[in-house]
């Protein structure tokens, strides 16, 4: 009798871990397909113009059967960081050195999907009207991103101010690569890159480098506005990230693809009528 009861309790015994492996097994194909039919594109964005050209993206995602949420960030280093937890599937507002000097310092492994826009830097004073006006000994206010002092020093370069040593690229140019400074400038670059559009107000220095995104914040137009304006082939492009093993995913495709959609790049037009353009 005891034999009996001990086999009818080991066959139960195997009988429910069976099913448990049964169950484990339909979880993890529930997951994959769970995985594989969402239709959400999670996007980390700063405010201006990212997250505002994401807003107009989201029809023409709809259209694709796709719904987008936008993340907005007010600062350069979570949004990395959050990709790289896979907290979200792609960011939006950073251009190409940028990326290049996080992927390299801190190892992750992000693809660059495409270049999206171009956002115009320019320098701006409430002390000058005119570049040709500006002192010696004048202090010229910039941020602190490493990447952004190529682009800032190859405009005082273009106008004259500076000149680099020879043999450097001036895409990764930094303040200690001037040779000739005839104005005897003074360089200020400790500042937060949200923060610039503030010491302007403030009117602080006598020259500030301000990129669109910022100064559009506070209605300058460098176009109008701007002492020293960025040139159009600038290599500056903001770009969308994603982890590398999603580069060629449909959620990519379809999101940089609604990205260049002619109905965004109206809008793009005519709301930063030149300074902010969608690259072709």
């Amino acid at each position: 009798m005891k034999k009996k009861i001990l086999a009818l309790s080991l066959l139960s015994l195997v009988t429910i871990g069976l099913v448990a492996c049964g169950g484990k097994d339909t979880g993890k194909d529930s997951s994959s397909n769970s995985k594989s039919d969402d239709k959400t594109i999670v996007v980390g964005a700063s405010q201006t113009p990212h997250a505002e050209i994401l807003e107009q993206v989201k029809p023409v995602l709809k259209e694709q059967g796709y719904d987008l949420e936008i993340k907005v960030f007010n600062d350069y280093i979570l949004p990395n960081k959050v990709l790289a937890e896979k907290e979200i599937d792609a960011n939006y507002f950073q251009h190409i050195p940028y990326f290049d000097k996080e992927v390299k310092e801190k190892n992750y492994d992000f693809a660059n999907a495409g270049p999206i826009h171009l956002e115009k830097m320019a320098f701006y004073s409430q002390k000058i009207k005119d570049i040709k006006d500006l002192p010696d000994g004048a202090t010229i206010i910039a941020s602190n991103s490493q990447t952004d002092w190529g682009r800032i020093i190859t405009m005082l370069q273009d106008a004259g101010l500076v000149t680099v040593k020879e043999g450097t690229d001036l895409t990764n140019a930094t303040f200690d690569d001037i040779e000739k400074n005839p104005k005897n400038l003074k360089f200020k670059y400790d500042i937060d890159p949200a923060i610039l559009a503030t010491a302007y107000q403030n009117n602080e220095g006598d020259m500030i480098a301000i990129n669109a995104n910022f100064a559009e914040g506070i209605g300058l137009n460098p176009e109008k506005d701007g002492l020293l304006v960025e040139k159009n082939n600038s290599p500056y492009a903001n770009i969308i990230a994603v982890r590398s093993e999603d580069k060629d995913s449909d959620k990519t495709r379809a999101l940089v693809e609604a990205l260049h959609d002619e109905k965004v790049k109206k809008f793009v037009d005519e709301k930063w009528k030149g300074t902010i353009t969608i690259i072709d």
